[in-house]
Parts: C-alpha cells; sequence; structure tokens
C-alpha cells in the first residue's frame, strides 16, 4: 500500500493510499464523519461512513481527539468543495496515540498563553505559513550567493572577543579560558575572503541587550556576505540585487502562505530595483522635517527607523552614518573623515533595517589604532591583525538577519512568530 504525503495527493486520483498524520477537527453529520488531517506537508478531509468502515472503525472516528495521531486507508478522489481540491475516502483507521485535550483551541489565546505553548502552537495554520516561508528566504539566501560563486565558510559561535560592542556579549567559561557567544561572523569571514574571494557565513548570533522591542531577539540567524576587493558601493548594489532576488523567490514559491497571512501582495511586487538612497546626514534633515527631535550625530532607533520607512514603497538605504556610531573595524569616508564608509537597508512600511554592512579597514596602523581607541584587548585581535599584513586589500560586506526579513516579508508586527522557538528578553521557555 502506498503512503502518500497530502501535498502530493493529487498525484493518486482514484488509488488507494494510506495517510499518516495527526487530527486537525472533526465534523460529523449522521452516519458520516469529516476528518481534517495534518501531515506537515498540508491538510486533506477525509469522509468516514459508517456503511464503508463498520460499526467499530466508525466508533473509533467519533472519539478520535484534536491532534490524535493516526493512520489512514482510503481512496482518494476530487472534490471541488475540500480543502487542496482532493478528499479521501476512508476505508481502515489505525489509531497510533489518542491525543489528550489540546490546550490551544479555535478560540482567542493572549501572547503570552501561545509562547508558553510554543511547542504546540507550531501546529496552526499561521504558523505554518510564517516558517515556510522562513524556509523559503533561507532556501532563497544560499541560492543567490551558490549561484554567484561564493563559497559557504561558517564561522565559530566560540570567539574570544567581541565583534561589536562588549556590552552586547553572552559570556561563558571555554575550559580554563573565558569565551563569548559570536554577535556576528563577519571578522572570520574576512579571513576566508582573503583566502577564497567571495564568501559567506549562515548560522546563529546572539545578542544580550535587554531590549524588549518587536524587532529584537537574543538569539537570531544571520546570513553575511563578505567580498574582497569590493568597496561600500559594491555591497550597497549586492544588497539591492540579494533582496529583489528573495523577495521574487517568495512571491513565486509561497504566494499561498502569503495569502493565507493576509499579507498585501502587491507592496511585494513593487519591490524592484533602484532602491532609494540617502545619506545619514540627509535622513537626519529628513526626520526633522517630520517632527522628529533628532540632532546630528544622534544614532537612529526604533522610532527613527519607522518614520524613514513608513511610506517607502521599497527598501531605503542610508549611508556614510558618523563614525562614531559604529564598530571599529569601518573604514572612514576620504572625503569625510569623521564618516564611516557603512549602510544600513530599511525595509519599507515602517520594518526598518535588515541588513546592516559595509568596507572594512584594510590598512594595518589604520584598524591598530581604531583598536586602542576602543579600548579593545590588542592580543585577542592579532589574528585580525595579520590580515592587513599579509596582502591586505579593500573589502566589504554585510549581514541580513533573518528573522527581520521574515518579519517584513510576512507582515508580522513582531519577530517572535519568525523563529521556531524565539530567545527574547526573559523568556528562555520552552
Amino acid at each position: 500500500m502506498t503512503t502518500a504525503y497530502i501535498e502530493q495527493i493529487g498525484r493518486y486520483a482514484g488509488e488507494e493510499v494510506t495517510v499518516q498524520g495527526w487530527l486537525r477537527s472533526r465534523r460529523d453529520s449522521g452516519k458520516l464523519h469529516f476528518l481534517t488531517l495534518r501531515d506537515g506537508t498540508g491538510d486533506l478531509q477525509a469522509v468516514v461512513s459508517k456503511a464503508a468502515v463498520g460499526d467499530e472503525q466508525f466508533a473509533l472516528s467519533a472519539r478520535l481527539t484534536q491532534e490524535s495521531s493516526l493512520k489512514v486507508r482510503g481512496k482518494v478522489r476530487a472534490e471541488k468543495r475540500a480543502p487542496g481540491g482532493y478528499e479521501l475516502e476512508v476505508i481502515a483507521i489505525e489509531l497510533v496515540q489518542l491525543a489528550e485535550p489540546f490546550p490551544i483551541q479555535p478560540k482567542e489565546h493572549g501572547t503570552g498563553f501561545l509562547m508558553e505553548h510554543r511547542h504546540l502552537w507550531l501546529r496552526s495554520h499561521r504558523q505554518h505559513a510564517i516558517l515556510r516561508i522562513r524556509h523559503e528566504i533561507i532556501r532563497a539566501c544560499r541560492n543567490f550567493f551558490d549561484d554567484r560563486g561564493f563559497v559557504l565558510l561558517d564561522a565559530p559561535i566560540f570567539t574570544p572577543n567581541a565583534c561589536e560592542g562588549t556590552t552586547t556579549l553572552f559570556q561563558t567559561q571555554y575550559f580554563d579560558e573565558t569565551a563569548y557567544l559570536t554577535q556576528s561572523g563577519q571578522l572570520y569571514s574576512e579571513a576566508t575572503a582573503a583566502a577564497f574571494g567571495k564568501v559567506y557565513c549562515f548560522g546563529p548570533t546572539f545578542r544580550a541587550e535587554k531590549s524588549k522591542t518587536r524587532r529584537h531577539l537574543m538569539e537570531f540567524w544571520m546570513v553575511e556576505p563578505e567580498v574582497a576587493w569590493a568597496e561600500l558601493a559594491d555591497v550597497m548594489d549586492l544588497a539591492e540585487e540579494f533582496i529583489c532576488a528573495i523577495v521574487e523567490r517568495v512571491l513565486e514559491n509561497r504566494r499561498a502562505d502569503l495569502q493565507a497571512l493576509e499579507r498585501d501582495i502587491a507592496k511585494l511586487e513593487r519591490i524592484r530595483p533602484p532602491f532609494p538612497r540617502m545619506t545619514y546626514h540627509e535622513a537626519v534633515a529628513v526626520l526633522r522635517k517630520k517632527g522628529n527631535p533628532i540632532q546630528p550625530g544622534d544614532d537612529f532607533g526604533g522610532d527613527e527607523e519607522t518614520l524613514l520607512s513608513n511610506e517607502a514603497d521599497r527598501p531605503l538605504i542610508v549611508h556614510r552614518y558618523p563614525s562614531a556610531l559604529k564598530a571599529f573595524y569601518m573604514q572612514s569616508d576620504p572625503a569625510h573623515s569623521d564618516l564611516a564608509l557603512c549602510m544600513d537597508v530599511l525595509a519599507p512600511e515602517g520594518y526598518g533595517e535588515i541588513i546592516g554592512g559595509g568596507q572594512r579597514i584594510h590598512e594595518y596602523d589604520k584598524l591598530l589604532n581604531r583598536i586602542k581607541e576602543h579600548h579593545l584587548p590588542e592580543e585577542a585581535f592579532r589574528w585580525y591583525l595579520d590580515l592587513r599584513r599579509f596582502g591586505s586589500v579593500p573589502h566589504a560586506g554585510f549581514g541580513m538577519g533573518i528573522e527581520r526579513a521574515v518579519a517584513w516579508i510576512c507582515g508580522l508586527e513582531h519577530v517572535r512568530e519568525t523563529i521556531p522557538f524565539p530567545r527574547m528578553l526573559y523568556k528562555l521557555y520552552p
């Protein structure tokens, strides 16, 4: 007997198959039971007739509870009114486990309750759609860089030093040394870029910011390309092409999931190059004109990013922030030494930053001075300085947070639904 996945059930029209899954819901109508089965690939209506299965099997179907696991054998037939256009005429049911009363019912539940039951909430249609889109975005990221000759070389999670700021590190004991959970794979990608030319790393990153905003997680995933012989303009172009490719891929393969989330697809269809670009100082002027009290030299927060990106119909690239606001490794603008050759890409509709990056310092003396200015331990960065001693070249890159990209593309209010098990401030369970 063929075991079929629900997403492929149409291939077996007129045939008998077995479907393995869980009971999403049951509806009774006299001598018929309508079971909605899910198997992770989709939903399928299974019709149980007392005449077809007999008294014992019909009684079994009557006592099935939500999320009970079972194997159902039956004949596939086309039915326009059924989910997916097909249904299963049940011949036999094998109960694997009768589920206890399911805590998540078809009623309004608070976010706190749902997060406590995240391990079960993942089974809902909404979470299913979000996480399938996340999968598509990740697949699109890999394909984009693979197709352009980049080499995937992942960076370590344990690091001996900070990448950006010592106040946002998770510290851990590494035998007789102190180690930190990585904030970014960028520094290591600079080393691999000097070996391979075009590289990217893709993995979890950790920030110990005590932030409870809708855009922050303590653990999130980043894809980070790094390119030798590249400058700021090159990675701005690369980021633009990258975002367009991801959105196009999701629209092509996950349109039904976007519709299930009631996402305004027309807004995503407008994501086309070129993206508008402005300098930091131009952005400050725009913000002040909109009534924001920001002063030149202040960093952008969520309010500023929302204001800048709220009315845009495509991502906005803001570049050349003050060097004082950026990490120690950022190259300065030759024309304005107080500005960094950096950029942020702000997603439209008020979603704010999804990409940050820029050009790195490639001169040994300049980098050493910057390390000292930031009071960083020179010994911990000896290997990083070595990259400027042996064949240093201009190089640049960026990082995109997967969860923020998912939130924007799905149209979500908060990043907590963009990853299977979010790690937030004061939230480590389950």
